[in-house]
C-alpha cells in the first residue's frame, strides 16, 4: 500500500507541474485568459489531491 501512496504522490506532483507550466505558458503569451483562469483552477485542484495522497503516504507509513 506504501508504494500505490508513493506513486500517486509523484504522479500527482507531475501532473500539478505540467498544469503549472501550461497554464503560465497561456498566461504570458496572452492568447486566452480563460484557459489561463481554467488551467489555474485545476492547479488548485491537483494541489488538493496531492496533499490528500501526501498525507494518505504519511499515514500508511507512519
Amino acid at each position: 500500500m506504501q508504494a500505490v501512496f508513493y506513486y500517486l504522490t509523484t504522479l500527482a506532483c507531475i501532473a500539478v507541474l505540467a498544469v503549472l507550466c501550461m497554464g503560465l505558458y497561456s498566461l504570458l503569451t496572452r492568447k486566452s485568459p480563460n484557459l489561463s483562469q481554467k488551467l489555474m483552477r485545476w492547479r488548485v485542484g491537483l494541489q488538493f489531491l496531492a496533499l490528500l495522497f501526501i498525507l494518505g503516504f504519511v499515514l500508511v507509513r507512519g
